[in-house]
């Protein structure tokens, strides 16, 4: 039987206890070891995760998160999954499902912990070799949120000549409660893209499968909102209104690209709202704050 160690960070949720217990009372060969890596002093999951399996001395190292629902034969798909796995496999990944509403369109929130069912190499739930983690260094802990470490790691090992697969067993990933500002604070990720630039070329997007994003239209957009308030601000008032007319309509249409697929009850257009004029200079100060540092 293929040994392995189960690896979940936290930073405390109450539905790490829902994992826990899948995973222990669950059908199938029990793992050598469960490791709950807590993150008490904010380091990141890339650093939970090396922590956990620096420890670990199975073959494989399975990396959980600490709000998804493993389903009660995960032991037993997941073994098999390890067993099917050829020399050159370095990874395992589950597949990932997300239930949505069936009452209603999903929020954006909803459409985009959605995503994570088609995004490649996400360790919510993912398989590793400890020998291929000791090869690379694991995660690199320079990624400080949930949010491009993965994907990093992927492209070094495959860079390696190892393939990593997408296994038969299926996880659960609940969307969680999220607040008003979430979208906003998501744009840290931003900084992330800069050192994935730095790290693997211009085109790393289409070696990790992205679509390219909207940096340029949030910095146009940004721009637009800086020259209004500086020739507001210094009487020019034609060439201020001209800007203003710009922003919004930019803002405008990203925020009617965000509301059209949603539920369009009055909260989700108003979060949208606030939120599409608030999304642009977050994500243009953190991007400039990511190349800022892999540049220093």
């Amino acid at each position: 039987m293929t040994g392995y160690t189960v690896i979940i960070p936290t930073l405390g949720r109450e539905s790490l206890d829902v994992v826990v217990n899948a995973i222990r009372h669950g059908d199938g060969p029990p793992p050598d070891e469960i490791i709950v890596v807590y993150d008490e002093f904010g380091r990141g999951p890339a650093a939970a995760r090396n922590a956990g399996w620096r420890r670990a001395a199975s073959e494989w190292v399975v990396f959980v998160d600490d709000d998804v629902v493993p389903p009660p034969d995960w032991k037993r798909q997941l073994t098999k999954d390890l067993a099917a796995a050829g020399n050159d496999v370095a990874a395992s990944q589950a597949r990932i499902e997300v239930p949505l509403p069936r009452d209603r369109r999903p929020t954006d929130w909803e459409r985009n912990t959605a995503g994570l069912a088609e995004a490649k190499w996400i360790t919510a739930d993912m398989a590793y070799r400890r020998s291929v983690l000791l090869e690379t260094g694991g995660f690199d802990e320079r990624f400080p949120r949930a949010y491009r470490e993965d994907a990093d790691l992927a492209l070094r090992v495959m860079d390696l000549g190892y393939r990593v697969v997408r296994g038969d067993r299926v996880t659960t990933h609940p969307v969680r409660r999220t607040g008003f500002f979430t979208s906003v604070k998501q744009q840290r990720g931003n900084a992330d893209d800069a050192l994935m630039r730095k790290l693997h070329g211009p085109r790393w997007r289409e070696k990790i499968g992205g679509r390219r994003g909207k940096l340029r239209e949030h910095a146009l957009t940004t721009f637009l909102a800086a020259v209004a308030l500086l020739c507001g601000l210094s009487g020019k008032r034609r060439a201020a209104a001209a800007a203003v007319l710009g922003w919004a309509a930019l803002t405008a249409r990203f925020a009617a690209q965000r509301i059209a697929p949603g539920p369009r009850t009055a909260p989700e257009i108003v979060r949208m709202i606030v939120t599409s004029a608030a999304i642009p200079p977050a994500a243009c100060l953190h991007r400039a704050r990511g190349e800022l540092r892999v540049r220093a």
